[in-house]
């Protein structure tokens, strides 16, 4: 008979052979730390602020923490393997270093390097359901890195500091268990004195992908693990501070009080000094554990406007003499609530927000410094002035930056239980008081780490996690460990524990009732306009409704940043992965594609738009008098800059700069001014607010906000040339063969009616005939109306069948007509159309297009238009209209109305999962043509025909099959798309309905443009 030898954890560590045989259980059966919510960590030392020791006040001063007190820098190359089972784990893995393992970079997350599988879902969990059970075959990371020590000065303590670690990990130094953490995004420190010895000393740490803590950290992210933030080594000396806690109260002679707490080990004094750059302007001695308050005269208060900082310092000393500095940059702010209002400082204020993940399109949420930095300053160039930690805390020097260049941060700590809606129990975990001690854990750990960060406006429990008893618990004790800020959570959706009510994707309509109606509690939306792929829309019917209601002070748009991941092709072409591209199952595809940013930290034309309707300035042109309005809440405008420019038919006449002065917050400045127009030509103004202040994060004369507005209309209309030769037309079998005095030629089917070739002295002008169409390539934002509408009715696979075509000649003009059905199949709708053709001896062509519905569908569609084809090398498009960029009907503020040019694949945006984009709205005529100056031209009939037009390098067909930009390769013609009227971009992909003034029906239509070839002697677009 063979005896089985079972392995098993004791104390966290792995025991094999007869010893295990006698002291455990089955494996199996054993209880393990990683499942058992009672245990959030082993031997962890109590969570604190984030500072550092320096040794001398320059060391302080730099606030480098690699000069630091004994700053030693773990990240960079470990050993590391992965195996697929926790018991798989050799016993040795703590005593001997194994050269032979594989090299990775920390931090970093090892699906990423190509160790174990990817997967992404927005709520469900990646295993079955059975709290707080995980997978047995649980996929383990272990990790070894060799450090070197010195000598130790006496008394000192060494700490081992982790930032970040998913989701459970155990820590050992030379062999001996130092101890476990949990709590992916916060952080772990360990006192490894005892273990640690001067020179080589082998670090190793387990780290399991899946624990009990999974359960409550299902944020709608990549599901990955790793030591993913900065690891390092700190030494804290004899007599060292343990903790402090600074706050501040505002007096209304602009003096304020400063309090500060501070515990501190083995220390014969502490002193605490605050400086105005060179100047001291407080200081007093602390008792260690009481509070001391120093007031400082005529003080410079933060806001996120005026990011003031001073610099301040608390000296330990201890018995032997040796002294030690503490920095810290301290902001004075004070946020109260008034009659249900906050006011930082005294002054009303609102956050204009975003959600922001940690995402780097290489490393996931390994994000280093620089990447951090850049999201940071990019929001700060495009007006926002808040953001929500989504949904965890960050790396600390992450609150560092925002205290430094002025961003309000909504801190949400590390928790969230959404997959438990999956089985109807949102709120399973949050009501269970078996999960209170985890709950509290993540919220004490993130507080006591954090608050002392002046530009933390607000804590927030959590998200998406239902409502219970434990929401209570963590408010208590927020408010015990910081009771000078207001707390949050979405889902205690009257505000019965917390201080904040908060909603998430409600409509315009409601928002405007909750303004209309105030809660007694301040209201803030957390998350709203969802960014998925092309949009959001709707920005700025959302903000008229923020603005008007002060009861709503901030508003966050979901969510900053795409989550793809890089990636190549065999050949090296690039694109960028989503839920499904990895062999994952279950996932929700690209769901997580779905910022304001992509991936590669390129602004989206959904932060451009809503950079405007944030726009700190507010510019009007009212009954000849330009109107400017600070929008700003803490600053006065002596820094913006207004130019004005004056255009006739989309060309600059003249310009000039204004200065709206030292108008404070919320005042109005006005000024004359009354533009020349020219009789016949359409006039109109651009305005641009520029700030003239450098900033670390912006160069000076950056863009606040553009503007335009008409001045003076034209009754402008085009029409052809009088005077001209007639148009002839003669029948070839079933074609129809027209020609112009200029050179054109024109030939249509008699059968189908459609144009079937258009050249020019023999160069081809349209190579593909204008077809009336409903459909566009699908976005994102409108997956709902698709699966709901669209897809059971087939509209993306109508059919047009021509019932008539006739033609004639009247005074010199050519005319073809034809009538017809463009329905689906199978189904008893559809839309009765006629096309009208006046073809004119000059070359200019006119289209009149018309339909009529039939049958019982008259719900929304993608758009009324026509499409057609042009060569391939008519690539540069030029156009009066709204531009640069790309807009649609509800989102345009971003663009204003001029003659623009571009080149076709310029115009093409590059989305994660290509789709319907370039469009642009308000458009009087287009041009597409040659580097040679041919090609083809259309225009509005008369300024109540304007159109959108968009022009692709690809078909719609191939457009809506990719899911990847690499599974596009260019046609050999351009489609140019000319529209009556394009549905709104919404934000219905997790959000807002395409409101109803931006709706679009299958309904009676009837608009009309004017066609005509373009040659080099042309003056490019004015036909």
């Amino acid at each position: 008979m063979t005896l089985a030898i079972v392995t098993g954890y004791i104390d966290g560590v792995l025991h094999s052979g007869k010893d295990a045989a006698r002291a455990v259980v089955p494996f199996s059966d054993t209880p393990h730390d990683w499942e058992n919510p009672a245990v959030t960590g082993r031997n962890r030392l109590p969570a604190r602020a984030y500072f550092f020791h320096y040794d001398t006040p320059d060391d302080a001063r730099s606030r480098d923490r690699t000069r630091s007190r004994g700053f030693i820098a773990l990240s960079g190359d470990w050993r590391f393997r992965l195996f697929d089972h926790p018991g798989r784990v050799p016993t040795s893995f703590a005593t001997d270093a194994n050269d032979d393992w594989d090299i990775v970079s920390v931090p970093h997350l090892w699906q990423l390097d190509g160790y174990g599988r990817l997967q992404y879902t927005d709520e469900g969990y990646p295993f079955p359901v059975d709290p707080p059970l995980v997978p047995s075959n649980d996929p383990t990371g272990v990790y070894q890195r060799v450090v070197h020590l010195g000598d130790s000065p006496s008394g000192d303590r060494r700490i081992l500091r982790f930032d970040g670690v998913e989701s459970y990990a155990e820590i050992y130094w030379n062999g001996a268990y130092v101890g476990t953490t949990k709590g992916s995004r916060l952080a772990a420190e360990f006192d490894v004195t005892d273990h640690a010895r001067p020179g080589d000393n082998l670090l190793a740490v387990k780290v399991l992908q899946f624990s009990d803590g999974t359960y409550i950290e299902d944020q709608d992210m990549w599901w990955a693990s790793g030591i993913f933030r900065d690891c390092y080594l700190t030494s804290r000396p004899a007599a060292h501070l343990d903790d402090f806690f600074v706050r501040t109260h505002r007096h209304d002679d602009d003096s304020a009080s400063v309090t500060l707490s501070a515990h501190a080990h083995g220390a014969r004094s502490i002193v605490w000094q605050i400086r105005d750059g060179d100047t001291l302007v407080a200081e007093a001695d602390v008792i260690d554990g009481e509070d001391v308050t120093v007031t400082i005269r005529d003080a410079h208060f933060w806001n996120p406007e005026e990011p003031v900082l001073y610099d301040m310092t608390i000296i330990v000393q201890g018995d032997d003499g040796a002294v030690g500095y503490v920095p810290h940059r301290l902001g004075l702010a004070e946020l109260t609530i008034e009659g249900g209002l906050m006011r930082l400082n005294g002054a009303y204020f609102t956050m204009h927000g975003v959600n922001r993940h940690d995402h780097d399109d290489r490393r996931g949420r390994a994000v280093d410094i620089a990447r951090m930095e850049r999201d940071l300053h990019l929001m700060k160039q495009h007006n926002i002035n808040a953001v929500r930690t989504a949904h965890y805390p960050n790396d600390p020097r992450f609150y560092e930056l925002c205290d430094e260049i002025g961003l309000l941060v909504l801190a949400e700590t590390d928790l969230e239980s959404h997959g438990f809606a999956n089985i109807g129990q949102i709120e399973r975990l949050t009501d269970d008081p078996d999960w209170q001690t985890a709950y509290v854990d993540r919220i004490e750990r993130h507080v006591l780490a954090q608050r002392n960060h002046v530009s933390i406006v607000m804590w927030s429990l959590g998200n998406e996690s239902g409502f219970g008893r434990n929401i209570g618990a963590m408010y208590e004790r927020c408010k015990e460990l910081d009771p000078t800020r207001p707390v949050h959570y979405e889902e205690d959706r009257n505000a019965e524990v917390v201080d904040v009510v908060s909603t998430m994707y409600s409509r315009v309509q409601q928002m405007n009732d909750f303004g209309e109606h105030p809660h007694p509690k301040p209201r803030i939306i957390c998350e709203y306009g969802h960014a998925m792929g092309n949009g959001p829309g709707g920005l700025s019917d959302y903000q008229q409704v923020f603005d008007r209601w002060p009861h709503i002070q901030g508003h966050f748009v979901w969510e900053w940043a795409d989550h793809g991941l890089r990636a190549e092709t065999a050949e090296g072409e690039r694109y960028y992965t989503y839920g499904g591209d990895h062999g994952d199952y279950p996932n929700n595809g690209n769901f997580c594609i779905d910022g304001l940013v992509f991936p590669w930290q390129e602004p989206s034309p959904g932060l451009l738009e809503y950079k405007q309707v944030i726009c700190p300035v507010l510019v009007a042109h009212v009954d000849d008098t330009i109107v400017v309005t600070n929008r700003r809440w803490f600053t006065d405008l002596s820094d913006v800059v207004l130019t004005v420019e004056t255009l006739s038919d989309g060309r600059p006449t003249s310009s000039t700069t204004l200065r709206p002065g030292a108008l404070a917050p919320g005042d109005t400045w006005r000024t004359p001014f009354l533009p020349l127009s020219v009789a016949g030509r359409e006039t109109r103004l651009v305005m641009r607010a520029y700030s003239t202040t450098a900033r670390s994060w912006s160069e000076p004369m950056r863009e606040l906000g553009r503007w335009d507005f008409p001045v003076h209309g034209s009754a402008w209309a085009s029409s052809p040339t009088a005077g001209t030769s007639p148009a002839t037309a003669s029948t070839v079998g079933t074609d129809l063969e027209v020609t112009t005095s200029r050179g054109d030629a024109l030939r249509f089917d008699l059968l189908t009616g459609e144009l079937e070739r258009w050249t020019l002295d023999g160069a081809p002008v349209v190579v593909g005939p204008p077809r009336i169409g409903f459909w566009k390539p699908l976005i994102d934002n409108h997956h709902q109306e698709n699966e709901a509408l669209w897809e059971p009715r087939l509209l993306a696979h109508m059919q047009t069948s021509t019932r008539s075509v006739s033609w004639g000649e009247d005074d010199g003009v050519v005319t073809m007509s034809s009538s017809g059905t463009i329905a689906p199949p199978s189904l008893a709708y559809g839309m009765r159309v006629e096309m009208h053709w006046n073809i004119h001896g000059d070359g200019t062509v006119d289209l009149r297009v018309a339909g009529e519905p039939y049958g019982d569908y008259r719900d929304l569609v993608p758009r009324i238009g026509l499409s057609f084809d042009v060569p391939n090398d008519a690539r540069n498009i030029e156009w009066y209209g709204r531009g640069p960029g790309e807009n649609y009907p509800d989102s345009k503020t971003a663009n204003t109305v001029g003659r623009w040019r571009s080149d076709v694949s310029a115009m093409f945006t590059r989305y994660v999962v290509p789709q319907d984009c370039g469009n642009h709205e308000d458009v009087r005529w287009l041009s597409a043509t040659t580097d040679a100056g041919a090609g083809v031209s259309v225009s509005a009939r008369d300024s109540a025909g304007l159109f959108s037009f968009s022009a692709w390098p690809y078909s719609a067909a191939a457009i809506d099959a990719a899911q990847h930009q690499t599974d596009l390769t260019e046609a050999d013609r351009i489609t140019i798309n000319v529209d009556h009227a394009v549905l709104g971009l919404g934000s219905n992909s997790w959000g807002s309905e395409v409101l109803d003034r931006y709706r679009v029906r299958f309904q009676e239509f009837d608009f009309a443009v004017r066609f005509a070839a373009v040659t080099s002697a042309d003056t490019r677009g004015d036909r």
